[in-house]
């Protein structure tokens, strides 16, 4: 059976490639969301990609992956550092959970070196650009391989 992966894209993140590209890097959204299905084919994983600049819509599609998804993969913008709502979800849907980041949150502002959400994860991929969603893809498929 082919698992599915959710993957949570937070706030702003909808503007990659326009923002911040000496950051984030040129490439959009939907560039890094085919890369990913792509990736996905060759190992044997189906995507449920999704992005939201809205707090509670994230706690919602974590709280819908209970029953649909294998594992989650979450980029969560500027809620990895403010959310305990998000925090929770995940906690409560006790899924196989990477947390990732695109620039590596500790050679940024103080207040970005400090995750809420990394409680909730069994990995953590930073500052490895928009490779770090293959990686994050790899490293689902092994944790989940793992635990059946």
């Amino acid at each position: 059976m082919i698992q599915k992966i959710l993957v949570i894209n937070g706030p702003n993140l909808n503007l990659l490639g326009t923002r911040e590209k000496e950051k984030y890097g040129k490439s959009s959204l939907d560039d890094i969301k085919k890369k990913c299905e792509a990736h996905s084919k060759k190992i044997g994983l189906e995507l449920d990609f999704k992005q939201s600049n809205i707090e509670g819509e994230i706690v919602n599609f974590i709280q819908e992956s209970r029953k649909k998804n294998s594992g989650i993969i979450i980029n969560a913008g500027g809620y990895t550092h403010t959310s305990v709502a998000i925090l929770d979800a995940l906690l409560a849907v006790k899924k196989p959970t990477i947390e990732l980041h695109i620039t590596n949150i500790y050679k940024r502002e103080d207040f970005r070196h400090k995750s809420l959400i990394s409680k909730a994860a069994d990995g953590i991929i930073c500052g490895l650009g928009e490779d770090g969603y293959i990686m994050a893809l790899d490293g689902i498929k092994k944790i989940i391989k793992n635990e059946n």
